[in-house]
């Protein structure tokens, strides 16, 4: 049932300065492949046939890297490098790729408001591109399921320390079926500890109807003028329904610095080439900084 995913991508990347003045944040590598292709792989094993990217004028990279380079091409088959060409082939033709430009930073609410021409009567799953899930099924493939099975949105939730809350949307839940899935009665952007109505954080994956449009639309700007997706989904619970799912699998803000350098060396102990060679690193620097310490 859902055939469309919406991929926010229009931000500057500050955090990631001076790497991201000209290098879009969700291109950063995650040892040999861009944050944003492990993004889209999560989305097409969950039968995603179309991703809709949220743009800015400075994110063409991320067109480009979805389209052919026929001059790269050409150049892998004179060479005789056919894993490599058969790999850029296989980035190329793996999914429909459709670009909306979001013209003013109004935030994440506003951002996938822009696809809704696009996205239309249809639901929808919801990515952040620089939020890696690893889990099996995909956590939106997990999303998709409880959708597909319960007729309502539904979203990702985790549970985090309470002095992290400040830093996430909470949602205040209900008991629904069972202990993984919840019904969303409030959500918050980023409460202060003391005022959270729980622990339970959006960490960056949703599935929705199309009803979430409706309530963007009527959405009025919050003080810093943008337009918060968590308002539009407080109204949604209220009046269609909203579930919260507690998914399985890791999940790795690669927007941070501190997560980034996390998903790099998590996915660079799997890694065929480097993975052996990586651990025996961590367990050398281990024993360095344990020498260091005493």
């Amino acid at each position: 049932m859902i055939k469309k995913a919406v991929i926010p991508v229009a931000g500057l990347g500050t955090r990631f300065l001076p790497a991201t003045k000209a290098v879009p944040k969700e291109m950063l590598p995650i040892v040999d492949r861009p944050i944003i292709l492990h993004v889209v792989e999560e989305a097409i094993a969950a039968g995603i046939e179309d991703i809709i990217f949220v743009t800015g004028r400075h994110k063409t990279a991320i067109e480009e890297f979805f389209d052919h380079n026929y001059e790269l091409e050409d150049t892998l088959e004179r060479q005789g490098k056919k894993d490599l060409l058969e790999l850029t082939k296989r980035i190329s033709n793996m999914v429909n790729v459709i670009s909306v430009r979001q013209k003013n930073p109004k935030g994440l609410g506003h951002a996938v408001l822009a696809a809704k021409s696009i996205v239309g009567n249809s639901p929808f799953a919801v990515l952040l591109g620089d939020e890696v899930m690893d889990g099996s099924p995909t956590v939106t493939q997990q999303l998709a399921k409880v959708y597909e099975t319960e007729g309502l949105s539904t979203v990702a939730v985790m549970e985090i320390p309470k002095e992290d809350v400040k830093k996430y949307g909470i949602v205040k839940v209900a008991p629904h079926k069972n202990k993984k899935t919840f019904k969303i009665l409030d959500v918050v952007e980023k409460p202060n500890p003391q005022d959270a109505p729980s622990r339970w954080a959006l960490p960056g994956r949703y599935v929705f109807s199309p009803d979430i449009f409706k309530y963007l639309e009527e959405t009025k700007p919050s003080k810093g003028g943008e337009i918060q997706l968590t308002d539009a989904m407080t109204k949604l619970a209220a009046k269609e329904g909203l579930l919260a799912y507690a998914f399985d699998g890791l999940r790795f803000d690669a927007g941070d610095k501190l997560g980034y350098i996390g998903v790099n060396l998590e996915f660079a102990l799997r890694h065929p080439e480097i993975g052996t060679a990586t651990r025996q690193y961590v367990l050398d620097l281990a024993k360095r900084l344990t020498r260091e310490e005493s």
